[in-house]
């Protein structure tokens, strides 16, 4: 049973890595897969996709409640389906994540802004990108209008800020760089 009951209304940290820390993600295809698998599942009626990354082995979705039972009748079906894709392409059996996926309350504006520009800035502190634009698997491209994706809804973080450019200022301040990315809060590594 789930520690964090998700319930309409709020917002939620998700996230999930691979088996033992494995590779989620093989080859480039993949990437694309996973993002239209979330198009898939993920619709208005269930939830808003606020801000996403996707990382090699791990994924980080930051999400508004909308419906009922988002667990059962997204978040399984998405992960399954993925994970059979995945085993079947690669010759593989067995799960792909380790275990369901982790659901984090986000209770406050503050903390909202904060996660965001955490999940924004993960690929730049696996040391995968010098800057989160150059990150192709995540929202923050859309975030500083670099492209005009339709899967998350900015709107809401970004109305916190009066510009964009100020949002991206945020995300890539040195002070956000040194106390921004504390793991250990936010994702068991």
């Amino acid at each position: 049973m789930r520690n964090t009951p998700i319930v309409p209304g709020h917002y939620y940290h998700f996230y999930n890595r691979g088996v033992n820390r494995q590779p989620i993600f093989f080859i480039e295809e993949n990437w694309g897969y996973f993002i239209r698998r979330l198009r898939a599942y993920c619709l208005p009626e269930f939830l808003d996709i606020l801000a996403y990354c996707l990382m090699p082995n791990h994924y980080h979705l930051l999400v508004r409640i909308c419906g009922l039972d988002v667990g059962k009748r997204v978040m399984q079906p998405l992960t399954v389906s993925y994970a059979k894709s995945i085993n079947k392409q690669q010759n593989r059996s067995g799960h792909l994540f380790q275990g369901p996926f982790q659901a984090r309350l986000v209770d406050n504006d503050g903390y909202l802004k904060w996660l965001s520009r955490y999940i924004h800035l993960n690929p730049v502190a696996a040391g995968l990108v010098t800057r989160p634009a150059d990150w192709a698997y995540s929202s923050y491209r859309e975030y500083v209008g670099l492209r005009q994706g339709t899967l998350p809804a900015c709107a809401f973080i970004l109305s916190q800020f009066p510009s964009p450019q100020a949002y991206a200022a945020f995300v890539e301040s040195p002070t956000s760089l040194e106390t921004g990315l504390n793991a250990d809060l936010l994702f068991d590594e």
